[in-house]
């Protein structure tokens, strides 16, 4: 069933939205400064290509310690995200959450976009894992 709903994703708009990551990612990248927070989007432009059965968690959960990412300077990190860039694709994802919550087949994809807005809101120190 994962493997349908996340075709069905991908068709219906999914490709886009992890362009549009992609497309941030590299706007970050082309300063040295933006590269800790490229590899967050292109971290979540693949998350966003399949997103169901997969869900993003704490890294110091996943590796048992902390690093730069899970720490204050991770915290320093997302306030900056959540300034410059990750209002805009947490508004993204939200306002296609609530077009797919007209229906009722939509909920699936708009629980995912809800997901994926708040995955957009501090992604400093995450990483996306397979859901059991």
């Amino acid at each position: 069933m994962r493997t349908l709903l996340n075709i069905l994703w991908l068709i219906c708009g999914g490709a886009v939205n992890a362009l549009h990551w992609y497309l941030v990612g590299i706007l970050m990248a082309i300063s040295i400064v933006g590269l800790p927070w490229a590899r967050a989007c292109f971290m979540l432009g693949n998350f966003t290509l399949w997103p169901f059965g997969r869900q993003v968690v704490n890294r110091a959960l996943v590796t048992g310690k902390a690093d730069i990412g899970t720490g204050c300077w991770g915290v320093v990190g997302n306030v900056l995200w959540l300034i410059f860039a990750g209002w805009h694709l947490a508004l993204v994802h939200l306002t296609l959450a609530l077009g797919c919550a007209v229906t009722i087949i939509g909920i699936p994809f708009a629980l995912q976009h809800f997901k994926l807005a708040m995955a957009s809101l501090a992604p400093i120190g995450t990483c996306v894992v397979e859901v059991p």
